[in-house]
């Protein structure tokens, strides 16, 4: 009796220890298996996918190995949507940081008082409130033939008749990348405002006494400050500009001719409209293996940041 009597406290006492070391991995379990679920689980499908022949459409997949990247990286088709990913994904992230910047430090000023400052603020945030298929709408209305932009340039006569933004393949992708620039700048804006209202003063008035002219204070006191806020949007806005897919599709679908085909269009083609699964999911893993580069490089500087 006495020994199962002082069993006793000594098996609560395990079992409390136990259940305090394992409640943690309770609370953190259900993310685990969403995530897993979610995507640890269709990330494997698609890398099998990728190197099967037949996938999905065929009862039994035979194995391809390589092949889908092989056809895949000697197809003119994806280099040419590669190249326009490219163009389109530097020049986006491009803008988005001068733009965002030069908004930022305009509200960021003493000069604007702070009614037409908190006016501006509302009126500068508004493209990034809109949905996809909101943007992609109104910016087809502005850039139809018979658009307010066409009206605006025959005023000033800067062009004898209307341009077809999104049908011409000379102006297609200039039409997407401009779109894509204004429904994406508001995060850097909102993201550098931030960091400049996190500058201290002192910093400024340091450079003032030593006879720094305000482009100099913005070179040495503004851009060090802001560096890895920019890092760090760069990055991110470099995978998501590259994932971009709704403006696209919604405008132009890739078109005219492919001059606006997108990684993304291009595998989403390859998938359903050909109905060839292998090669869209080598596709999809090339982007996979791309995002997961930039995706390091980011958590790397955030780490160095810390």
């Amino acid at each position: 009796m006495t020994a199962l009597r002082a069993g006793r406290p000594l098996s609560r006492f395990g079992s409390t220890r136990l259940a305090r070391k394992g409640t943690p991995y309770g609370f953190v379990a259900p993310t685990a298996i969403l995530l897993i679920a979610l995507m640890v689980v269709p990330i494997i499908l698609v890398i099998g996918y990728s190197v099967s022949d037949g996938a999905i459409t065929t009862k039994n997949a035979s194995f391809a190995g390589l092949t889908n990247y092989v056809t895949l990286l000697t197809d003119p088709e994806f280099w040419n949507a590669a190249l326009n990913t490219l163009i389109f994904t530097v020049s986006s992230v491009v803008a988005h940081l001068l733009i965002g910047l030069g908004f930022s430090m305009m509200l960021n000023s003493k000069l604007i008082g702070s009614v037409p400052r908190a006016f501006f603020r509302v009126i500068y945030i508004l493209p990034w409130l809109f949905t996809a298929a909101i943007i992609a709408v109104l910016w087809r209305l502005l850039l139809d033939p018979q658009g307010v932009i066409n009206y605006l340039l025959q005023s000033v006569h800067l062009t004898d008749s209307p341009v077809a933004w999104f049908g011409d393949p000379g102006t297609a992708l200039l039409a997407v990348t401009v779109m894509n620039i204004w429904a994406g700048y508001p995060f850097f804006m909102i993201s550098l405002l931030a960091g400049l209202q996190g500058v201290p003063a002192d910093l400024y008035e340091a450079a003032r006494v030593d006879g720094a002219s305000p482009w100099q204070q913005f070179l040495n006191v503004t851009l060090p400050q802001l560096r890895p806020i920019i890092i760090s949007m760069a990055m991110l806005d470099v995978l998501w500009t590259t994932q971009q897919f709704a403006l696209i599709w919604l405008t132009t679908g890739g078109g005219p001719i492919s001059v606006t085909e997108m990684l993304s269009t291009f595998t989403y083609k390859l998938a359903f409209t050909g109905f060839d699964f292998s090669m869209a999911s080598a596709s999809a893993v090339i982007v996979l293996v791309f995002s997961l580069i930039v995706a390091i490089f980011y958590v790397r500087s955030q780490r160095s940041e810390s």
